[in-house]
């Protein structure tokens, strides 16, 4: 997923926080990605993206700011392209 989904825009930074590949703007991580045992997950750690998009959330396995797809063939691309310009879109604050 990390190497499908492209960069958020320019003004970030590529990291790894916490073990993960992460994108940072102004030295804080906004988005993650992981490769667990049983998922995949893509961290979104702004609360106001997650408001924004509740609607193409919901039905999805999602947690705190972890949004979680069991099999590989299952991710959303669509939905984390999405993700990814809304959080690139303008800062805001990390939850």
């Amino acid at each position: 997923m990390y190497e499908r989904a492209p960069p958020p825009a320019q003004g970030f930074t590529e990291v790894m926080a916490y073990g993960m590949p992460a994108y940072q703007r102004d030295g804080v991580a906004e988005i993650a990605f992981a490769s667990q045992k049983q998922y995949l997950s893509f961290h979104l750690l702004r609360g106001d993206v997650r408001d924004a998009l509740a609607g193409r959330l919901a039905g999805q396995d999602m947690g705190k700011s972890c949004l979680r797809f069991r099999k590989s063939g299952s991710v959303d691309l669509d939905l984390v392209r999405d993700l990814l310009r809304a959080t690139a879109a303008a800062p805001g604050p990390v939850a």
